[in-house]
């Protein structure tokens, strides 16, 4: 059922909501971006419709509700443990509709993967009620369209922000009851259609042109780019990888709480095993291994579609301006070189 509601009435609807779900939304904090007299835009609590930034892309995804940078899993003393608390709440999540697939993404490697689940992600992820932000334009960097993220489903709401009004498309009946007596309006939402940029996703036809693909030259490029920062991961909306840290509370060793913070495949040393052995030395090698794991790998091992929602977040980041569509694109003409030479 469509609605159409006045931002004042939004804020009660939000007021009401907020008895049982805790709301969480792209929003702005002025002046704490990178750069000098710049905003951030990320996930946070919000009270007020107002308070959701919706003209801008946020600078960190979703995930970080759910997953933030770091978490504490639990506390420890000489003879016990005690998990951390979760809230106790439900979580109402605004997102865009990229970011519902990457959820999706989420909940695979989390879940899923290797037959395991991960506790501390599933009493958070089994709270979630997302509504997804109609998004229509886009930004620059995006490329949603190219990896079919463009549109989503199984939504509990759509939400269409316009000046002085917001119109709702209210699929979860247990939210139905919020939006009584609210104008009725036949909303469902739009989609892009076409980025101002986009890719085509090369195949790789077997592992011969695989092998031969990771040792070509173009990946030696990124070893005087590349400054291995990790900020294209930190904000990728489907990067799960973490490390975790026992943080000691006094001299003694064995009363504290062990933490989950998020790693990169970017920087070094993440792949450095016991004994100091390690796979990856140099940026390009890095670089090599996300983009293989973004637009090969994980497709390969899923069969079902590649890991990169195309949110173009990873470009924004970057302080060095490498963008992923324009490497998928050599990738794509470095295996056109191989399967050429090969025939």
């Amino acid at each position: 059922m469509g609605y159409k509601v006045s931002y004042e009435q939004a804020d009660k609807i939000f007021e009401k909501l907020s008895e049982t779900y805790e709301i969480w939304a792209p929003k702005r904090f002025k002046g704490k971006g990178r750069y000098s007299q710049t905003d951030l835009i990320r996930y946070d609590r919000v009270c007020r419709a107002e308070d959701i930034e919706y003209r801008e892309k946020s600078d960190m995804p979703a995930k970080e509700v759910l997953s933030p940078i770091t978490q504490s899993l639990f506390y420890f003393t000489e003879d016990e443990y005690i998990e951390s608390k979760a809230t106790s709440k439900k979580l109402l999540i605004f997102m865009r509709p990229c970011d519902i697939h990457a959820q999706h993404h989420q909940e695979r490697i989390y879940l899923g993967n290797g037959g395991f689940e991960d506790l501390y992600y599933k009493r958070m992820n089994e709270k979630v009620k997302i509504v997804m932000m109609e998004c229509t334009e886009g930004w620059d960097t995006c490329f949603c369209v190219s990896m079919g993220t463009n549109k989503a489903d199984g939504y509990a709401a759509a939400v269409r922000f316009g000046d002085g009004e917001l119109l709702f498309d209210v699929e979860d009946q247990d939210l139905a009851p919020y939006f009584e007596k609210m104008e009725e309006n036949g909303f469902k939402p739009d989609y892009i259609e076409e980025n101002e940029i986009s890719l085509t996703v090369p195949e790789i036809p077997d592992k011969d042109v695989l092998t031969k693909l990771k040792s070509h030259p173009m990946w030696q490029e990124y070893n005087g780019r590349c400054i291995s920062c990790g900020a294209c991961t930190v904000a990728c909306s489907t990067c799960t990888c973490f490390t975790t840290t026992d943080i000691i509370y006094n001299e003694n060793s064995n009363v504290g709480e062990r933490k989950r913070t998020t790693a990169s495949c970017q920087v070094e040393g993440f792949d450095q095993m016991a004994g100091g052995m390690a796979f990856r030395h140099t940026a390009g090698d890095r670089m090599r291994y996300k983009v293989l794991h973004k637009f090969h790998d994980y497709k390969a091992r899923f069969k079902d579609y590649h890991m990169c929602v195309g949110c173009g977040r990873c470009i924004d980041r970057c302080p060095e301006f490498i963008s992923i569509v324009a490497t998928v694109n050599k990738m794509a003409k470095a295996i056109d070189e191989i399967t050429g030479t090969e025939s």
